[in-house]
Parts: C-alpha cells; structure tokens; sequence
C-alpha cells in the first residue's frame, strides 16, 4: 500500500521560512517523478514545485521561484520542499504527490498517490 505523509507545516510570520517532508512508502520513489502542491482557501489546488528523483531535475511555478527549492533524498524516499520568504499568499494546504499528470516529469501511467496535506499559514 503507497502512502506519501507530509510534515513541517505550521504557522510563520511573512519572511519567515519553513522545510517540508513527504515520506513515502510502498512505492518506488528512486527513478519516479514527485510534486508539491498547495490549495489556498477558497482556490483549486495548483503545482508547486516538481521533481524527477532519478536526475534531480526540477520545476518550479513562477510564483515561488527563486524562494522555495525542491529537493529529495532518495535513501531516505524523502522529498522536501523548502520555503523561504513566505509571503501572506503562500498560505494554503501543502500536498505531495507521486507522478500527477500534471507535473512535467510525470510517466503518464495515469497512477497518481496524494499525500494528506499539511497546513501553511503566513500572516503579515
């Protein structure tokens, strides 16, 4: 059974940083394609931050370049995002997933695991 659990959410001043982790298990996370996404209140959820494991390489929204960075750990089938800069509007429901179709590096398979999500709040 594949489960992605995410950590590190929580509540930050604007400026402020906090790293994300979604661990995942049950699925073959070297080689494979992983993606952050997030859901602000009242808005459909939108991609993040995207990952192919095997290479390292990455994608990023243009909202959040430059302040966040993707990142894995395939040992551990981890992969982190870290926030820095966190803005009012980065506020939302962080969720990891594996191999969405709408994330660049996705396989296409159509087989896509969502993590539970975890809340991100930055206040002004």
């Amino acid at each position: 059974q594949v489960q992605l659990v995410e950590s590190g959410g929580g509540s930050v001043q604007a400026g402020g940083s906090l790293r994300l982790s979604c661990v995942a298990s049950g699925y073959t996370f070297s080689g494979n394609c992983m993606g952050w996404f997030r859901q602000p209140p009242g808005k459909e959820r939108e991609v993040v931050a995207a990952i192919y494991t095997g290479a390292g390489t990455t994608y990023y929204s243009d909202s959040v370049k430059g302040r966040f960075t993707i990142s894995r750990d395939n040992a551990k089938n981890t992969v982190y995002l870290q926030m820095n800069s966190l803005k009012p509007e980065d506020t939302a429901k962080y969720y990891c997933a594996a191999d969405h179709p709408a994330l660049y590096c996705s396989s296409g398979t159509g087989v896509t695991y969502w993590g539970q999500g975890t809340q991100v709040t930055v206040s002004s």
